[in-house]
Order: structure tokens, then C-alpha cells, then sequence
């Protein structure tokens, strides 16, 4: 028998497996579908999700996140706005696509959270290191959480603390800490009078006595971690002062500041590195925007000035108004941002380049305030 009868043959004998039934794969519980797309290439489950609106979500599933967010694996790390107009929706800007999704994050979903329903929500809300904190004045507590193993850990405010108004929240390498200032009184006119500290590890808080307001009226500016403390820029008359996160002490005047400087700003990479950006110019108007990088020796040292172009439409839509300015680190960027203002401009250190990240396509283009930004990188085993 020749090569081409048995061909004949053979082909005869083969029975082609019937289709799957679509049934079937519905019923599949969603633990396991999640599991068995989590095996299909980064690039290939890109394009499978625009098949299926189910899909979409599952960019967020333990199984994929596991999978592909090793340090050697491009997964997605994510820039989240928000602005009341979302109503308690995040957008979400791709960094590793370049891109705007299609789908928006909500916290209060993913964790059946009603208290996130409150109007101040978007306002205490704090990101760092894959989790969250959020401030619920309602119950006075805090809520750390990880949206990816929907995982979450309510904090009591502090023995006899009534009013939160200062709350850094910064992950660290053995786990979390979260820094407030705290009044006796929910009276606007209180000033701060206590500091406490709350350690992941001992999943308690440290009160610090004798509290000096140092922050005077910087309550929304984050401070950053740093060499074990968590440094802070003050308003005028500006200085880095240092928070001891073991002794309780503050350091004040860090480094001398460059002369004639209008606003500044911290950032640390979490690595060993602290940015100072800032203004300068004359009477409180910045005429540029340098950055500064913290030396050995406790100086510092130019490295960056932000082109005059960008600087001029940057000064332009802060009106001035340095207070609307804040900045955070994410992923090799240097975020600096404005609530007047729907973009953010950003440093991408590792290619010492300015750029600005396009604005959100479903934003409402008369929107004129309310916008927070905030880094999100999945990590599933971040612990709560």
C-alpha cells in the first residue's frame, strides 16, 4: 500500500472531537476559569478580553495576578483618578499599555464595604504598596485592605482620639505604618495636640506625648518613609522635618532648602532615595520646577529642571495656588499632580524625561476640581 492510500485510510479512521458546549463552560465554576485563562499568555489574554465583558474583570483575579506580577513579568501596574462626577469609581490609566481601560475600579464592590458610600470617602482614601486606607469618620476607625484577595482589617481610632486630621499611610519592608495627628475636639478651631503610630507587626498604636504641631495647617500632605522615619515638608516658612518612628522625635530642618523656592514636595522610591521637588521664582509665583535629590551628607543636590514649556502650562492650571500640588512615587515615575487639574505630569526617572499622561477620555470636560490620583500595583500577598 502506497503513502497516499494509507494516508486515505488513516483519515478515515479519524473522528473529530465534537465542540465544547458553550453550556459548559458557563457552568464552570469562576474560581476555574479564572485558573485556566491565568495559563494563557500575557499578550494573548490582552486580546481575549475585548471578546467577552466577563473577561474584562479577570485582569484582577488571584490566579492572573499570581501568575504574571513576578518581578521579571510585565504585568499592569495602574494610575487610579478620582472626581466626584465617577461617583466612587476609579478610572484606570495602564502604565504598562499606555492606555485608559475600559472598565473602572470600586472599592466599595470589592469589598461590600457600605461605609465607603460616604461623602468623604474619596477625600481620606490613601494608597501604598497594593493596599488602601481609608478614614471612616462614621465609625472612627480605618480600614486597611487589599482589593485583590478582598481582604481588609478595620483599625480603631486611638483610646480618646474624636477627630483624625492628619493620616499618612506608608507600606514599609516588614508590613504598614499609619502616622495621625489627632484633637480632643472636633472643633475646627483644635489644634493638633497628639501624635500616634500604628505598627502593622504589634497591630497596635504608640501615642507620642508633648506633641508640637509642627505641620501647623499641612494636614493633606502625606508624609514619605525614609531611612526609618517619615519625613514631611512644612508650609512657610519651608523646611524637611523627620518623624522618628522609634523614638518618637522630631528632626526638624533637614537639609538646607534652595534659595527663593515657592512650594515643595517629597518623594521617596522606597529603595533608598528622597526627591525634593519645588518651585522657584520671586513673591510666590514659581518662574521653574527643579528637582532635588538627597545626598550621603544630608544636602541637596540638583538634578532635574522641568522645560520651560511644560513649566509655564504646569504653573498655569495651579493659579498660583501651590497648596492644590501634591506628588507620589509610582513605579519609576514621579507623579506631580494638581485637584484644579485632570492630568498629571510626571518624571520617568529612569529615562530622566518629562512627560504628561493624557487626559481621561470619560471625564466631563467642564469638570474644574476634585481630582485625586492614586498608584496602584496588584499585590495579591500584600498583607492586611
Amino acid at each position: 500500500m502506497n503513502n497516499k492510500n494509507k494516508n486515505i485510510v488513516l483519515n478515515k479512521n479519524i473522528t473529530r472531537s465534537p465542540q465544547m458546549d458553550p453550556i459548559i463552560w458557563s457552568k464552570l465554576p469562576p474560581e476555574i476559569l479564572e485558573y485556566i485563562l491565568s495559563f494563557l499568555p500575557l499578550k494573548t489574554f490582552f486580546n481575549l478580553r475585548s471578546t467577552c465583558k466577563g473577561f474584562w474583570s479577570l485582569i484582577f483575579s488571584p490566579s492572573f495576578i499570581t501568575k504574571h506580577s513576578s518581578s521579571t513579568s510585565p504585568f499592569s501596574s495602574f494610575l487610579l483618578l478620582s472626581h466626584p462626577q465617577f461617583h466612587r469609581h476609579f478610572p484606570l490609566y495602564d502604565c504598562t499599555l499606555a492606555a485608559w481601560r475600559n472598565i473602572s475600579l470600586s472599592l466599595s464592590d470589592s469589598l461590600h464595604y457600605n461605609s465607603l458610600s460616604s461623602p468623604t470617602f474619596t477625600t481620606s482614601l490613601v494608597s501604598s504598596g497594593g493596599l488602601f486606607c481609608i478614614k471612616d469618620s462614621s465609625s472612627c476607625s480605618l480600614l486597611v485592605c487589599n482589593i485583590l484577595s478582598k481582604l481588609s482589617r478595620k483599625i480603631e481610632y486611638p483610646s480618646f482620639v474624636f477627630h483624625i486630621e492628619h493620616l499618612t499611610f506608608v507600606t514599609t519592608p516588614n508590613g504598614y505604618t499609619i502616622f495621625v495627628l489627632c484633637s480632643q475636639s472636633q472643633s475646627s478651631s483644635s489644634s493638633s495636640d497628639s501624635a500616634f503610630a500604628y505598627d502593622s507587626n504589634m497591630l497596635s498604636w504608640t501615642k507620642f506625648e508633648s506633641f508640637d504641631p509642627i505641620l501647623s495647617d499641612n494636614h493633606h500632605q502625606q508624609g514619605v518613609f525614609y531611612k526609618g522615619g517619615l519625613f514631611f515638608a512644612t508650609p512657610e516658612p519651608f523646611s524637611v522635618v523627620r518623624f522618628d518612628l522609634k523614638s518618637g522625635k522630631w528632626e526638624r530642618n533637614i537639609g538646607e532648602l534652595p534659595n527663593q523656592v515657592t512650594f515643595i514636595r517629597l518623594v521617596s522610591d522606597g529603595k533608598g532615595k528622597l526627591y525634593l521637588i519645588g518651585g522657584v521664582g520671586n513673591n510666590g509665583i514659581s518662574r521653574s520646577i527643579k528637582m532635588w535629590e538627597m545626598s550621603e551628607e544630608w544636602n541637596w543636590v540638583e538634578v532635574e529642571v522641568l522645560p520651560e514649556f511644560m513649566c509655564k502650562k504646569f504653573v498655569s492650571v495651579c493659579y498660583h495656588n501651590y497648596e492644590h500640588v501634591y506628588c507620589f512615587w509610582h513605579e519609576g515615575m514621579i507623579c506631580i499632580c494638581c485637584y484644579t487639574w485632570p492630568e498629571i505630569l510626571y518624571y520617568l526617572v529612569s529615562r530622566r524625561t518629562w512627560h504628561w499622561l493624557p487626559r481621561c477620555p470619560s471625564l466631563p470636560m467642564k469638570c474644574s476640581c476634585g481630582f485625586k490620583w492614586f498608584s496602584f500595583v496588584p499585590k495579591l500577598y500584600a498583607l492586611v
